[in-house]
C-alpha cells in the first residue's frame, strides 16, 4: 500500500446510544496513532499525518504483512493501570532515538489497537465494524506493548465498567458502520464522563499572576467565536509552559470575530495567532455559548484549530 496512511475517522460527541445496532469500546485517554507496515517495523503517524515513529520504539517488534494499516490509541498507564495523559505528554514530542529508548523503559507506552483498515494489501475500510473487528481479533495481536482492547455489546454495562475503573468514557460504534477516512461521523459516538471541549486560544490576560486567563473560541468564517475566559486549572508549571508557547505567537490584532469579545474581557488582552488548542473542562454553556466554570486541562498538540467545534448544547 503506497503513499501516506489514511486520515482517521472521527466520532461525534453525544449521549450513549443503546440497542442491538451498536457496539461499545472503552475510551482511552491517549493520542491517536496509525501504524503502517511496509515490509519492516511499523511506521507510526499522528492524526495530523506527522510521523511519530521515533517516539514509540516499544512497537518496533510488532510485525505484520506489508500493506497492513492499523488504527489505535497510544497510551501510558499509571501505577493503578489507568491511562495518564500527563505521563504520555513526556513521550509525545520526543524524536531523539536515545531519549525515546530511555523513556520507553521508565515511562512505557502501550499501543491499543481498535481497528484494521488494510491487511496484506486488502482494503477493509468498506467492511462493517463487526467484520473488521473479527478480522482484527483473528490476528491475535497481544504483545508486551501492544494489544487489542475488548469490544462489547451492552452499552450501559460498558459505561458502568468504564466509570468503575475511572476511565475517560465510552465509544459507541454502529455495528454495520464502514470506516470513513477523514470524516466525523454520527456512526461513532464518543461519550465523555466529564463535559470537555477543545478550544482555540486567541489571547490571554494578566491577572494576580502574569497569566490570569486564556481567551478561547471556536473558528468561524469571520474569526474566532468567543467562548469565554479561562483562569482555573492553570498551575505554576502550566503557566510557564503556556507563556513560553504563546510568546512566539504574539499578534497586534485580535483573531476573534469583530465585536465577539466583550470590552471587559478584551481590556489589557495580549492577542496571539490562533494556532494552539486547549482542552477545557466546564459545567455547561450560557445562552450566548460562553462556558460556565471552565478549567484548563491541557494543550492538545494532536489537534488542529480547524478541528475545534462546539459540542451539542
Amino acid at each position: 500500500m503506497a503513499g501516506s496512511p489514511l486520515t482517521p475517522m472521527l466520532a461525534t460527541a453525544g449521549r450513549l446510544p443503546v440497542g442491538p445496532d451498536w457496539s461499545y469500546e472503552f475510551k482511552w485517554d491517549g493520542v491517536r496513532v496509525l501504524a503502517l507496515f511496509d515490509g519492516g517495523p511499523p511506521q507510526l503517524f499522528a492524526r495530523s499525518g506527522a510521523v511519530v515513529t521515533p517516539a514509540y520504539p516499544e512497537v518496533a517488534d510488532l510485525h505484520l504483512p506489508e500493506g497492513t494499516l492499523l488504527d489505535g490509541e497510544m497510551v501510558v498507564f499509571d501505577a493503578a493501570g489507568r491511562p495518564s495523559f500527563t505521563a504520555l505528554a513526556e513521550r509525545m514530542h520526543v524524536r531523539d532515538k536515545q531519549k525515546a529508548a530511555a523513556l520507553a523503559v521508565t515511562v512505557p507506552a502501550t499501543y491499543l489497537i481498535f481497528d484494521l483498515l488494510f491487511h496484506d494489501g486488502i482494503d477493509y475500510t468498506g467492511l462493517p465494524y463487526l467484520a473488521r473487528r473479527e478480522r482484527l481479533e483473528e490476528l491475535d495481536l497481544a504483545g508486551p506493548r501492544w494489544m487489542v482492547p475488548p469490544s462489547f455489546g451492552d452499552g450501559p454495562a460498558t459505561e458502568a465498567a468504564a466509570r468503575e475503573n475511572q476511565l475517560e468514557g465510552v465509544m459507541a460504534k454502529r455495528s454495520d458502520s464502514v470506516y470513513l477516512p477523514g470524516h466525523r461521523s454520527a456512526d461513532w459516538v464518543k461519550v465523555k464522563f466529564d463535559r470537555t471541549g477543545d478550544y482555540v486560544i486567541g489571547g490571554w490576560r494578566p491577572g494576580a499572576r502574569k497569566l490570569g486567563g486564556l481567551l478561547i473560541g471556536v473558528p468561524t468564517p469571520s474569526g474566532l467565536a468567543f467562548r469565554g475566559r479561562v483562569g482555573g486549572g492553570i498551575g505554576a508549571a502550566a503557566e510557564r509552559d503556556l507563556l513560553s508557547r504563546l510568546a512566539p505567537l504574539a499578534s497586534s490584532g485580535s483573531p476573534f470575530a469583530p465585536g465577539a469579545v466583550p470590552r471587559a474581557d478584551a481590556r489589557g488582552a495580549h492577542w496571539v495567532r490562533p494556532e494552539l488548542v486547549a482542552e477545557i473542562r466546564y459545567g455547561n454553556q450560557t445562552p450566548d455559548r460562553r462556558l460556565r466554570f471552565p478549567r484548563f486541562l491541557r494543550l492538545r498538540d494532536d489537534k488542529l484549530p480547524s478541528e475545534c467545534a462546539d459540542d451539542a448544547p
